[in-house]
């Protein structure tokens, strides 16, 4: 299937590992022009070597930290002077903050939102004139499955995720007359540095592929997702394929959740 990709200009938040990294792979190997952005500059600046490597396509990659609107604006304006345009917007930016309510505080609450909420508005804003100009585009916001049921001990994650997925709705109905869709993935238990960090706090006696073996116990496909298989949909919902779809939010979750 030809996913109309060819050409197009993609940046994606968070792009120096994990879905992000793989995200921007994909994109690049479907002759999209690519721009990463993440704070740690040397992790980023491998995953752009990797990807050249792998696809023959030279990334645009700039350390953002997407709490701050100079950086956000600094990387869409580079990426504008360098493709072009922005066409596909993957905000991906992101890590796992949880605890029970009586445990956050109001700096942890506020630096959750103003990561994962306001990260995506500014990268979002900065990006629409770009696609308004281009007569289309597509933002993808990578949220998690706590954002439609949340659990105990979830927060601040489960509420700033649930916020997203207001964002995501009632953007895609603010932004249908530009041409821009706006989609959400909510990602279950899928692969990445993440659960390297999650094994070494919780069972540091156990293989990688042992704890993620048993992660993979309470999932209703019986293992833990690949990291691809979250970066394909991304993908897909960035392509012409993916034309009629807006102000949804799909799971990535191998049977997880209660919800749809």
């Amino acid at each position: 299937m030809d996913l109309g990709l060819t050409g197009k200009v993609a940046i994606i938040t968070g792009g120096s590992e994990g879905i992000g990294a793989v995200t921007a792979g994909l994109l690049a190997a479907e002759g999209c022009d690519v721009a990463i952005g993440a704070r740690r500059e040397g992790p980023l600046q491998e995953a752009a070597a990797r990807i050249q490597a792998a696809t023959g396509r030279e990334l645009l990659a700039l350390p953002t930290d997407v709490m701050s609107s100079e950086d956000c604006a600094a990387l869409v304006r580079a990426t504008v002077d360098r493709f072009g345009g922005v066409d596909v917007l993957v905000n991906n930016a992101g890590i796992s903050s949880a605890a029970p309510f009586d445990e956050v505080d109001d700096s942890i609450w506020q630096a959750d939102l103003d990561l994962k909420l306001y990260g995506a508005i500014r990268m979002a804003r900065q990006c629409l004139p770009s696609m308004r100009e281009r007569g289309a585009g597509r933002v993808i916001n990578v949220l998690n499955i706590g954002a439609k049921q949340p659990g105990a001990g979830s927060m601040p994650t489960s509420v700033s995720r649930a916020a997203g997925l207001a964002l995501t709705k009632a953007m895609s109905r603010d932004l249908a007359k530009d041409q821009v869709l706006v989609n959400a993935v909510c990602i279950g238990s899928i692969k990445s540095a993440q659960w390297g960090r999650f094994r070494e706090r919780l069972a540091p006696e156990s293989t990688e592929a042992e704890f993620l073996a048993q992660v993979g116990q309470s999932i209703p496909l019986g293992r833990i997702g690949e990291t691809e298989e979250a970066a394909n949909l991304i993908v897909f919902l960035a392509s012409q394929a993916a034309s009629f779809i807006t102000g949804t939010a799909i799971n990535v979750d191998g049977g997880a959740s209660g919800t749809w």
